[in-house]
Protein backbone atom coordinates (compact mmCIF):
# COMPACT_ATOMS: atom_id res chain seq x y z
CA UNK A 1 0.00 0.00 0.00
CA UNK A 2 1.52 3.11 -0.84
CA UNK A 3 1.01 6.90 -0.13
CA UNK A 4 1.55 9.23 -2.96
CA UNK A 5 2.58 12.66 -2.03
CA UNK A 6 4.44 15.78 -2.70
CA UNK A 7 7.92 16.35 -0.40
CA UNK A 8 6.48 20.13 -0.23
CA UNK A 9 2.95 18.88 1.39
CA UNK A 10 4.95 17.40 4.04
CA UNK A 11 7.50 20.38 4.27
CA UNK A 12 4.66 22.76 5.23
CA UNK A 13 3.40 20.07 7.55
CA UNK A 14 6.26 20.28 9.32
CA UNK A 15 6.78 23.99 9.58
CA UNK A 16 6.41 23.80 13.39
CA UNK A 17 8.94 21.46 13.94
CA UNK A 18 11.99 22.77 16.23
CA UNK A 19 14.63 23.48 13.81
CA UNK A 20 17.56 22.22 16.22
CA UNK A 21 17.39 19.13 15.43
CA UNK A 22 15.44 17.07 12.71
CA UNK A 23 13.33 13.95 11.16
CA UNK A 24 12.85 12.48 7.87
CA UNK A 25 9.09 13.48 6.79
CA UNK A 26 8.68 12.02 3.15
CA UNK A 27 10.98 9.27 1.31
CA UNK A 28 10.79 8.61 -2.38
CA UNK A 29 11.56 5.24 -4.50
CA UNK A 30 11.88 5.98 -7.82
CA UNK A 31 8.57 7.75 -8.64
CA UNK A 32 6.87 6.42 -5.40
CA UNK A 33 6.23 8.99 -2.65
CA UNK A 34 5.69 7.96 1.20
CA UNK A 35 5.08 10.64 3.95
CA UNK A 36 7.28 9.41 6.97
CA UNK A 37 6.02 9.04 10.47
CA UNK A 38 5.54 12.93 11.88
CA UNK A 39 6.37 12.96 15.70
CA UNK A 40 4.90 15.87 16.27
CA UNK A 41 1.42 15.83 14.10
CA UNK A 42 1.03 11.78 13.64
CA UNK A 43 0.04 11.33 17.19
CA UNK A 44 -2.66 14.36 17.76
CA UNK A 45 -5.06 13.27 14.81
CA UNK A 46 -7.40 10.53 14.74
CA UNK A 47 -7.45 8.21 13.31
CA UNK A 48 -3.46 8.15 13.85
CA UNK A 49 -1.88 7.68 10.21
CA UNK A 50 -0.49 4.53 8.91
CA UNK A 51 2.95 4.61 7.67
CA UNK A 52 5.61 2.55 6.36
CA UNK A 53 8.29 4.52 8.51
CA UNK A 54 8.68 3.19 12.39
CA UNK A 55 6.92 5.61 14.50
CA UNK A 56 9.12 7.20 17.83
CA UNK A 57 6.23 9.48 19.05
CA UNK A 58 7.67 10.86 22.20
CA UNK A 59 11.22 10.92 21.29
CA UNK A 60 10.66 14.43 19.39
CA UNK A 61 13.19 15.60 16.54
CA UNK A 62 16.50 15.25 18.80
CA UNK A 63 18.87 12.67 18.50
CA UNK A 64 18.92 9.15 20.33
CA UNK A 65 19.80 9.89 24.27
CA UNK A 66 22.49 7.03 24.23
CA UNK A 67 23.41 4.54 21.47
CA UNK A 68 24.60 2.47 23.38
CA UNK A 69 21.06 1.26 23.79
CA UNK A 70 17.97 -0.09 21.97
CA UNK A 71 16.94 3.62 20.93
CA UNK A 72 19.79 3.38 18.27
CA UNK A 73 18.32 0.69 16.26
CA UNK A 74 15.18 3.39 15.20
CA UNK A 75 15.01 5.83 17.68
CA UNK A 76 13.26 5.89 20.89
CA UNK A 77 10.39 4.57 21.54
CA UNK A 78 10.00 2.90 18.28
CA UNK A 79 6.78 1.37 17.24
CA UNK A 80 6.43 -0.86 13.99
CA UNK A 81 5.02 0.63 10.85
CA UNK A 82 2.10 -0.60 9.61
CA UNK A 83 3.06 -0.36 6.02
CA UNK A 84 5.55 -1.80 3.73
CA UNK A 85 6.41 -0.17 0.30
CA UNK A 86 6.72 -2.07 -2.81
CA UNK A 87 10.26 -1.31 -3.98
CA UNK A 88 12.47 -2.83 -6.86
CA UNK A 89 16.09 -3.71 -6.11
CA UNK A 90 18.31 -1.42 -8.15
CA UNK A 91 15.83 1.49 -7.36
CA UNK A 92 16.50 5.39 -6.37
CA UNK A 93 15.63 6.15 -2.55
CA UNK A 94 15.64 9.78 -2.10
CA UNK A 95 14.98 10.86 2.01
CA UNK A 96 13.59 13.77 2.76
CA UNK A 97 14.68 15.63 6.27
CA UNK A 98 13.78 18.73 7.69
CA UNK A 99 15.85 22.07 7.79
CA UNK A 100 19.20 20.76 9.06
CA UNK A 101 20.83 22.90 11.16
CA UNK A 102 24.45 24.04 9.69
CA UNK A 103 26.24 23.77 12.57
CA UNK A 104 25.76 19.64 13.37
CA UNK A 105 28.23 18.32 10.73
CA UNK A 106 28.97 14.54 10.13
CA UNK A 107 28.21 11.47 8.26
CA UNK A 108 25.38 9.51 6.65
CA UNK A 109 24.81 6.11 6.56
CA UNK A 110 22.38 3.90 5.39
CA UNK A 111 21.57 0.11 6.02
CA UNK A 112 19.04 -3.04 5.58
CA UNK A 113 18.25 -5.90 7.45
CA UNK A 114 16.61 -8.81 5.92
CA UNK A 115 13.75 -9.59 8.47
CA UNK A 116 13.31 -13.34 7.74
CA UNK A 117 9.80 -12.89 7.46
CA UNK A 118 7.27 -10.05 8.29
CA UNK A 119 8.92 -6.39 9.45
CA UNK A 120 5.82 -5.75 11.73
CA UNK A 121 6.38 -8.14 13.72
CA UNK A 122 10.13 -8.66 14.54
CA UNK A 123 12.30 -6.99 16.81
CA UNK A 124 14.93 -4.78 14.98
CA UNK A 125 17.48 -5.19 17.68
CA UNK A 126 17.35 -8.99 16.92
CA UNK A 127 18.18 -8.23 13.11
CA UNK A 128 21.42 -8.30 11.26
CA UNK A 129 21.86 -4.75 9.37
CA UNK A 130 24.27 -4.19 6.37
CA UNK A 131 25.58 -1.37 5.45
CA UNK A 132 24.72 0.00 1.72
CA UNK A 133 25.15 3.61 1.49
CA UNK A 134 27.61 6.00 3.42
CA UNK A 135 28.98 9.50 2.67
CA UNK A 136 31.27 11.46 5.60
CA UNK A 137 33.81 14.17 4.84
CA UNK A 138 35.06 14.58 1.23
CA UNK A 139 36.79 17.24 -0.58
CA UNK A 140 37.25 20.18 2.66
CA UNK A 141 33.45 19.63 2.64
CA UNK A 142 30.31 17.13 4.91
CA UNK A 143 27.66 15.77 3.38
CA UNK A 144 25.56 17.31 5.50
CA UNK A 145 26.56 20.85 4.19
CA UNK A 146 25.66 18.95 0.69
CA UNK A 147 22.11 17.78 2.11
CA UNK A 148 21.45 21.11 3.10
CA UNK A 149 22.18 22.79 -0.30
CA UNK A 150 20.28 19.88 -1.63
CA UNK A 151 16.80 20.72 0.02
CA UNK A 152 17.66 19.11 3.11
CA UNK A 153 17.36 15.50 0.90
CA UNK A 154 19.53 12.42 0.37
CA UNK A 155 19.55 9.65 -1.96
CA UNK A 156 21.09 6.60 -2.85
CA UNK A 157 20.59 3.41 -4.33
CA UNK A 158 19.03 0.38 -3.86
CA UNK A 159 21.51 -2.51 -4.53
CA UNK A 160 20.57 -4.59 -7.49
CA UNK A 161 22.25 -7.73 -6.28
CA UNK A 162 19.86 -7.63 -3.09
CA UNK A 163 18.22 -11.09 -2.68
CA UNK A 164 14.33 -10.35 -2.74
CA UNK A 165 12.18 -10.27 0.93
CA UNK A 166 11.14 -8.39 3.16
CA UNK A 167 13.81 -5.72 4.74
CA UNK A 168 14.23 -2.88 6.88
CA UNK A 169 16.07 0.10 6.00
CA UNK A 170 17.88 1.96 8.60
CA UNK A 171 18.73 5.35 7.28
CA UNK A 172 20.66 7.87 10.20
CA UNK A 173 22.55 10.89 9.96
CA UNK A 174 25.24 11.41 13.01
CA UNK A 175 25.86 15.20 14.01
CA UNK A 176 29.51 15.46 15.62
CA UNK A 177 29.53 18.90 16.85
CA UNK A 178 30.17 17.45 20.22
CA UNK A 179 31.47 14.51 19.80
CA UNK A 180 34.62 15.22 20.99
CA UNK A 181 33.49 14.08 24.64
CA UNK A 182 32.07 10.46 25.41
CA UNK A 183 28.53 10.04 24.15
CA UNK A 184 28.28 13.62 22.73
CA UNK A 185 28.32 12.31 19.28
CA UNK A 186 24.47 12.71 17.81
CA UNK A 187 22.77 10.07 16.21
CA UNK A 188 19.33 10.21 13.95
CA UNK A 189 18.17 7.32 13.43
CA UNK A 190 14.71 6.05 11.55
CA UNK A 191 13.36 2.51 9.91
CA UNK A 192 11.12 1.79 7.18
CA UNK A 193 9.57 -1.43 6.31
CA UNK A 194 10.42 -2.45 2.41
CA UNK A 195 9.15 -5.44 0.21
CA UNK A 196 12.36 -5.51 -2.22
CA UNK A 197 11.65 -7.50 -5.20
CA UNK A 198 14.49 -8.78 -8.17
CA UNK A 199 16.50 -11.52 -9.28
CA UNK A 200 19.67 -10.83 -6.69
CA UNK A 201 21.30 -13.27 -4.68
CA UNK A 202 22.96 -11.16 -2.35
CA UNK A 203 22.53 -12.02 1.04
CA UNK A 204 25.43 -9.85 3.07
CA UNK A 205 26.37 -10.38 6.69
CA UNK A 206 26.01 -7.38 9.19
CA UNK A 207 25.96 -5.93 12.31
CA UNK A 208 23.85 -5.69 15.50
CA UNK A 209 22.33 -2.17 16.96
CA UNK A 210 22.98 -1.96 19.80
CA UNK A 211 26.67 -3.15 19.43
CA UNK A 212 27.90 -1.69 16.51
CA UNK A 213 28.72 1.34 17.72
CA UNK A 214 31.10 1.71 20.36
CA UNK A 215 31.33 5.30 22.76
CA UNK A 216 35.25 5.36 21.99
CA UNK A 217 34.93 4.48 18.02
CA UNK A 218 37.54 6.72 16.11
CA UNK A 219 34.03 8.40 14.22
CA UNK A 220 32.19 8.79 16.86
CA UNK A 221 34.70 9.96 19.90
CA UNK A 222 36.07 12.72 18.05
CA UNK A 223 37.04 16.70 17.61
CA UNK A 224 36.16 17.47 13.97
CA UNK A 225 37.58 21.29 14.99
CA UNK A 226 40.89 20.09 15.92
CA UNK A 227 43.66 19.49 13.18
CA UNK A 228 40.51 17.49 11.38
CA UNK A 229 40.95 16.64 7.32
CA UNK A 230 39.85 13.44 7.26
CA UNK A 231 36.89 11.15 8.16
Amino acid sequence: MKTITASKLSALAVASFAAAHGIVTDIKFDDDWYTSSLVYQDPYKNPVPDRITWSFFGSGNGPVADFTTKDIVCNGNAKPAALVADVKAGANATFYWTTWPESHKGPVMTYLADCGGDCRTVDPSTLSYFKIDHAGFENGKWITDKIIANNNSYSLTIPEDIAPGNYIIRHELLALHSAGQELGAQFYPMCANLKISGSGTAKPAGVKFPGAYKKDDAGILVNIYNGFTSY
